[in-house]
């Protein structure tokens, strides 16, 4: 009989609204019946199937923070029942077989206020970011389009320009001494890799000459004389090659180091004129508009761009003035030594003087290393 009501049980429905509680049944004593049998059934098996079908309410059953816990069985009253929104803390759920209460993790007001906290502080984060980088690129382009049109009005002789001709004149010297002096650093590079080449020519020839000479007794005197003339011009060339090699040095720092920097300032002070002149031009244009609300303000607005830009333009001017002057005391005081040292080094070299050329290297400081030395000298670095 118990298997039969049993069975019955299980194969019937129990509809629960959306509270918990049991709904209408129909007019049947024995569907109550069989519901407190099953429950008297299901707590003389064990603490095994109390904590099956804990698990399985807590995987299959409503969501927590969605609907109300129960404090009894499936088979309790609608008394006891607790709305999941008046509990303050975490969440939890109560087991008759352990008699004790479950918390449950993931859920409750303070995680949902910490987690909407930080999504809105990041989402604040990422926010700032993006209106810097807007607003930078808005002046960027703000920038770029006066200058261009700045540069497209001097070009077509729409546009006005600040001039200032003692200053151009000189940038325009300096341009030209670069280009000359670049001339110069181009033909002695290109003296220093013949004139290397011969010294190893005679060295090779003087070697030659000296195994001859002991390999040719009838001739061992006019192999000797030559041997020796060789190596004297191969230990004469490579003074002088060291003393190139310290003017190639010289004139490569004093164009591509010294005066480079200058034109790099001379550059920042073209592009600082070009800005100064877009936005003059622009206050201009403004302040020959009408006298509305609205461009007052942008009048005012171009007016500090214009005060901005003008300090800008002055300050490189006066770096550029400073930096031609120092760069002329410079070049001038570079060039007297390097000149006077490539002059006396060739003439001594020609004349065939050894101890001139010589005496050449001591008086500007120049030194060879002894063929001798563990470190490779500057002919094998070639």
């Amino acid at each position: 009989m118990t298997d039969s009501v049993m069975s019955k049980a299980a194969t019937m429905e129990i509809p629960i609204n959306s509270n918990g509680d049991t709904g209408a049944l129909a007019e049947d004593d024995s569907l109550e019946q069989a519901a407190k049998l099953q429950w008297s059934l299901d707590e003389k098996v064990g603490s095994s199937r109390g904590t099956r079908d804990l698990q399985q309410v807590m995987v299959s059953g409503p969501n927590l923070n969605e609907t109300s816990i129960v404090s009894g069985g499936y088979g309790g009253t609608a008394e006891g029942i607790i709305p999941t929104g008046s509990i303050k803390g975490p969440a939890v759920c109560y087991n008759p077989e352990f008699n004790k209460r479950i918390p449950v993790t993931g859920f409750g007001p303070n995680m949902q206020h910490s987690t909407s906290s930080s999504s809105m502080t990041a989402e604040e984060a990422t926010r700032g970011v993006a209106v810097e980088k807007y607003e930078a690129v808005k002046k960027w382009g703000l920038n770029t389009y006066k200058c261009t049109k700045q540069m497209i009005s001097e070009r077509f002789g729409r546009g006005s320009r600040t001039v200032d001709l003692e200053l151009e004149a000189q940038i325009e010297v300096l341009r030209d001494t670069k280009r000359k002096y670049e001339n110069v650093l181009r033909l002695a590079k290109a003296l220093t890799n013949h004139f290397y080449n011969m010294v190893q020519t005679q060295h090779a020839l003087g070697d030659t000459f000296a195994d001859l000479s002991q390999k040719s007794p009838e001739l061992r005197d006019e192999f000797g004389y030559n041997a020796e003339t060789q190596k004297l011009l191969c230990k004469n060339g490579e003074t002088l090659l060291g003393a190139i090699n310290f003017f190639v040095s010289s004139i490569n720092t004093l164009v591509n180091k010294t005066m480079e920097d200058t034109l790099m300032t001379i550059r920042m002070y073209e592009n600082a004129r070009l800005e100064f002149d877009a936005y003059r031009s622009d206050l201009e244009e403004l302040s020959l508009g009408p006298r509305d609300a609205v461009t007052m303000a942008r009048t005012e607005a171009a007016q500090e761009q214009y005060q901005v830009h003008k300090e800008k333009y002055e300050r490189l001017r006066s770096d550029v003035i400073i930096k031609l002057k120092f760069l002329e005391e410079n070049k001038v005081k570079v060039m007297h030594k390097q000149l006077l040292l490539f002059h006396n080094a060739i003439s001594a070299y020609f004349a065939g003087n050894q101890e001139q050329l010589e005496q050449t290297l001591k008086q500007f400081n120049i030194k060879l290393r002894p063929p001798g030395a563990d470190q490779p000298s500057w002919l094998e670095e070639q």
